[in-house]
């Protein structure tokens, strides 16, 4: 797979929906989020169809690899994905009609997102998730890797990664619409160690996204799963149980075994994804990434590469990535100062702050701060 290297300059967040709040971090845990958003959680991509290997199974053509088996025997009329395409979009306009960001359904997990107005490139943390667009594209950067998806394709990421993402295409008229569900490594630790599962090929750490053609036997899941949303009554019963095909769908097309990585026991990449919890529990401290491979069991050399194998950036990079997005939340919600803020998250220079905060958001604090109450100010 090979990817298009991204520019260095990030332009900064601009954010102009009223509707828009942060939510606050959790004081034990220290994590972070962003919720009632006023942009899609854009964090989903796929490399362009020129530059990518839909999945890891050679002679599937870019098909999800269970809906060839089942195309063999009978192959599914173009113009029905075509309905069922156009069916999501139904949907996901219907059940967000009114509304500019993300809309949280019945459906335990599953967010909905519409965009009209997208703005500059956005950085954020993309946790583990499968994203669908049914109307729109979006870029993405992870690291120096970028990444393009449509509603043709869906991306999975198996990790919490730092990213900057932008909604490309949308109008008044023809908005974004996506799709947002959820993964939870424990119900994907069930589902593999379900002995009627086919067992997959073994495979070493490798970059913690990745992205398939959607196949009919996805969507068809994705639909039903959608429906619920008209009659909630039957979602404790029924959710569960699309999920779970979900879940088999992502695990047993080419690309499933990424997946199945982050939920195997002292797999390397779940060692990984141990060491991303702990930098993320402590990314105000000073890094200490011997205290951390001795604590997942690598050696230094593996932690490095296997850590960059999944994430696209260094352990150093990626606790920098924490501390600035912490920072900008700190200040946009007026908490703290530039400098306190700086303080805060493990800075203990304010001019190497401003530095590498203008590099990622295309401005120093102070004037990125006041860009933003403009933007939202205008859009109020």
């Amino acid at each position: 797979m090979q990817y298009r290297p991204a520019t260095r300059a990030v332009h900064s967040l601009i954010l102009s929906n009223p509707c828009l709040f942060l939510q606050t971090r959790a004081r034990g845990a220290r994590t972070f989020s962003l919720a009632r958003v006023s942009y899609p959680d854009f964090f989903h991509a796929r490399v362009p169809p020129e530059t990518m290997a839909l999945n890891d199974t050679p002679g599937l053509a870019g098909k999800d690899a269970h809906d060839q088996s089942r195309e063999t025997r009978r192959a599914l009329p173009g113009a029905t994905l075509d309905q069922a395409r156009l069916d999501l979009v139904a949907l996901i306009d219907r059940f967000t009609a009114g509304c500019e960001g993300t809309v949280e359904t019945p459906v335990p997990g599953v967010f909905l997102h519409r965009v009209m107005n997208p703005g500059g490139p956005k950085p954020g943390i993309q946790t583990p998730a499968l994203a669908l667009i049914a109307q729109g594209s979006k870029r993405v950067i992870v690291g120096d890797d970028v990444y393009v998806y449509d509603p043709m394709h869906y991306l999975v990421s198996s990790v919490d990664l730092p990213v900057i993402g932008q909604v490309t295409v949308a109008s008044d008229s023809e908005p974004y619409l996506g799709l947002r569900l959820d993964l939870d490594v424990e119900e994907i630790t069930s589902l593999i160690q379900d002995q009627n599962l086919p067992p997959a090929t073994q495979t070493d750490a490798s970059r913690g996204l990745f992205v398939n053609r959607l196949g009919s036997s996805m969507l068809d899941a994705v639909l039903r799963l959608l429906h619920l949303i008209d009659t909630p009554e039957d979602v404790p019963i029924v959710a569960p149980l699309v999920k779970r095909e979900i879940l088999y769908r992502l695990l047993m097309n080419g690309s499933g075994a990424r997946l199945r990585q982050i939920a195997l026991h002292d797999s390397q990449t779940q060692r990984i994804a141990k060491a991303i919890k702990l930098l993320r529990q402590n990314f105000d401290q000073p890094l200490r990434v011997e205290d951390i491979a001795k604590d997942v069991h690598m050696s230094v050399s593996s932690l490095h590469h296997h850590f960059k194998a999944v994430t696209a950036m260094s352990p150093l990079q990626y606790q920098k990535q924490l501390r600035l997005q912490e920072a900008r939340r700190l200040m946009l919600l007026d908490i703290a100062d530039a400098a306190t803020a700086a303080h805060r998250v493990g800075y203990e220079s304010a001019s190497q702050f401003s530095r590498e905060y203008s590099r990622l958001f295309g401005a120093p604090p102070l004037r990125d701060t006041r860009r933003w109450r403009d933007a939202a100010a205008a859009g109020a």
